[in-house]
């Protein structure tokens, strides 16, 4: 059984490298071909063996708490038109096990701010933060990535960091590692710095949006204050943590798209547009005929 039960997404932020688009909706609930990202980050969530969801929410957040919750209407009119498929589709967007809990961040003061408003429905426990920007991609057979970071904390019971290598010369929009090995996949964390500039980070081992915290966090992003970019990093209270207790970093096995990026974003529609059952065929041809017609312009 596994020992992480809840889960945090800090879904406050403004988003406001997508906008017009985002500003009467959430950029969380952008979609990747027929989900928005929230969903996908949920379901990974929940194949994690979670089952409680706890949403940091903010102003016009409004449309994440109804995509989570029963549609009457729709699925009224679904029932009537006979339409099964889309009703399953609709009904089985969260499984009837998960619990949605939503806590209003008052104020944008950063992603420690963020976790640590959780700290009433999370507790003492473990928990996992996702970051719905942050697409996590596998292949056909992999393990969802959260579930590959849920084992391995329920053999090492240690606070686990995804981590992947980015190139130098952006480490200043990540928080950085500076890491020894431990074993396969797995690195002991000695530091870590929140958007080092380039020439002075300690490594190009860069955190991604996925965190297996224990549940002692809470009591260093408590005592923190203002970090990088006037915010309570919840980088900070990480490196705090580590005067106490192990922490780890886990180099994940698939593919991170940044979707908090157009560029990113576009890059992950793509690629699961292209494994989508009902787009991959076509969307293939078209991605043809679009590149065929640039080379030959």
């Amino acid at each position: 059984m596994t020992l992480i039960r809840k889960a945090v997404f800090p879904v406050a932020g403004l988003g406001s490298r997508f906008l017009p688009a985002t500003k009467a909706q959430p950029k969380e609930m952008l979609p990747i071909v027929d989900k928005p990202l929230i969903q996908y980050a949920v379901e990974e969530a929940v194949a994690a063996g979670v089952t409680e969801l706890v949403f940091i929410t903010g102003r016009n957040k409004r449309a994440i708490e109804d995509h989570f919750d029963k549609a009457y209407e729709l699925e009224a009119e679904l029932e009537a038109a006979g339409k099964q498929a889309l009703l399953d589709v609709v009904r089985g967007v969260i499984p009837k096990n998960v619990s949605c809990i939503y806590i209003r961040q008052p104020a944008p003061l950063g992603l420690g701010h963020a976790v640590l408003c959780a700290r009433p429905i999370i507790g003492d426990e473990p928990f996992a933060v996702l970051l719905a920007d942050d697409f996590m991609d596998t292949a056909p057979g992999q393990k969802p990535v959260l579930a590959q970071m849920a084992e391995v904390y329920a053999y090492e019971r240690s606070s686990i960091l995804a981590v992947q290598d980015v190139p130098r010369e952006h480490t200043r929009q990540y928080g950085i590692v500076s890491a020894t090995p431990y074993r396969p996949g797995l690195e002991l964390v000695q530091d870590i710095v929140e958007k080092p500039q380039p020439e002075v980070a300690p490594s190009t081992l860069a955190v991604v949006g996925r965190y297996v915290l224990s549940g002692s966090i809470f009591d260093y992003l408590a005592r923190l204050g203002k970090g990088a970019g006037g915010e309570i990093q919840l980088t900070d209270g990480i490196a705090a943590l580590m005067k106490q207790e192990r922490v780890l970093a886990y180099r994940y096995q698939g593919q991170r798209y940044d979707c908090g990026s157009k560029l990113g974003y576009l890059q992950a529609t793509a690629a699961i547009g292209l494994k989508h059952p009902e787009t991959a065929e076509g969307f293939r041809a078209c991605l043809a005929s679009l590149l065929g017609e640039g080379r030959a312009s």
